[in-house]
């Protein structure tokens, strides 16, 4: 799975409601193009390069997958939702809204179009200041040297004063409140994903299950009867390991943690794989580890259908898992489910994300969030 990039815009507006224009800006950065994980605050200073109007600014950090040219062209289409008409390059003008792209992680570029990091950026103190706030330990690519060396150098003498705080939108998500979440879905759901994004979203630590290496599981998709066993024992070992291990290692009512898998799986699995005497063998086994687990504060149920996942099984392109039937992924979701339905005691989301893809759309991913944040403020 590909890392999300490291995004910082600035944002300026000195025409009509200047307050309104930066928040409905910062509401629309963060539901079309990438999640606003950072906002600085906003600040006050005099038109630069032309006389006009002061200008209200503000920098903001996001998490994105896109490209730097994908998110040039988002930009251009939300400053178009706000009213802003560009003037092909002609000069400075007064502006309804204007977005800039700063950095885009370290990378360095330079096409007709765009250039990273932007060129003026560091003679212009409302870009500097406020992505000053914004406490990121980054350095200028080309030039060598941090936000605070810069300011300290620029040449920009005109004033550049904070106004007044802006309200982040991941604020509204108070995650917060648990302690540990675990992410749960079939194969091919986008489990590992999604708590991958969002432990980096929310400077969460990760729980991540560790199987590419299991050496029975080619073995068992060639011939299920035979290693159906010993899979999944020895899935069962290595994850109550890992989860021991890696838990240990944390506070449970301090840290934060998000997890791409509960232990229970391997019971939702066995029943489906073992046969019968196999599995009540099993079941004993497990019984007495799953006692000294602990239970995430929020298990999060990502449910597809078959025909979704087939297809981003066939995407991710792991050999073993080419010949994965349909039926055999029906029965992991039915097991699931009747899993789910069985936990009284365990707070469970199940979220249908079968027409949904949080990687590409960022309103997809939002929607997951709308999802917890929902089920974290209903009584």
């Amino acid at each position: 799975m590909k890392a999300q990039y490291q995004v910082i815009l600035s944002i300026g507006s000195n025409q009509g409601n200047r307050l309104e224009n930066i928040e409905n800006c910062l509401k629309l950065i963060h539901q079309e193009i990438g999640t606003v994980i950072k906002v600085s605050q906003l600040y006050e200073s005099p038109s630069w390069g032309f006389s006009s109007d002061a200008f209200y600014n503000c920098a903001v950090v996001i998490h994105t997958f896109n490209s730097a040219q994908k998110v040039l062209s988002q930009v251009l289409k939300v400053e178009n939702k706000l009213g802003r008409v560009r003037n092909g390059g002609q000069g400075y003008e007064s502006r309804l809204i204007d977005i800039d792209l700063i950095f885009f992680d370290d990378e360095i570029i330079n096409t007709e179009k765009l250039i990273i990091p932007h060129p003026l950026l560091q003679e212009r103190n409302f870009v500097l200041l406020p992505i000053a706030d914004l406490q990121l330990d980054i350095e200028h690519p080309v030039l060598k040297k941090s936000i605070k060396e810069l300011i300290a150098v620029s040449p920009d003498k005109s004033a550049c004063i904070a106004i007044q705080a802006l309200e982040n939108p991941l604020d509204k998500i108070p995650l917060e409140q648990f302690n540990y979440i675990a992410f749960e879905g079939n194969i091919g759901a986008g489990k590992t994903t999604l708590t991958n994004k969002i432990a980096a979203d929310f400077n969460a630590k990760t729980v991540l299950e560790r199987f590419a290496d299991n050496p029975f599981l080619p073995k068992f998709y060639k011939d299920q009867n035979r290693y159906a066993f010993p899979l999944e024992m020895s899935f069962l070992a290595d994850r109550y390991q890992q989860l021991s291990d890696d838990l240990a290692q944390f506070d449970l009512f301090k840290d934060f943690l998000v997890a791409d898998y509960h232990i229970f799986k391997s019971l939702i699995f066995a029943k489906i794989t073992l046969a019968d005497d196999e599995y009540r063998l099993y079941r004993n086994l497990f019984d007495i580890i799953y006692k000294e687990m602990p239970k995430p504060d929020l298990y999060v149920y990502l449910y597809q259908n078959s025909e979704r996942l087939l297809q981003n099984i066939k995407k991710r392109g792991r050999d073993y898992e080419q010949n994965i039937a349909a039926e055999y992924l029906d029965k992991i979701n039915s097991g699931y489910l009747d899993y789910i339905k069985s936990q009284t005691g365990l707070n469970v989301l199940i979220v249908d994300v079968s027409d949904r893809d949080f990687v590409k759309n960022q309103e997809d991913y939002l929607f997951i969030l709308e999802e917890i944040r929902k089920k974290i403020t209903t009584p």
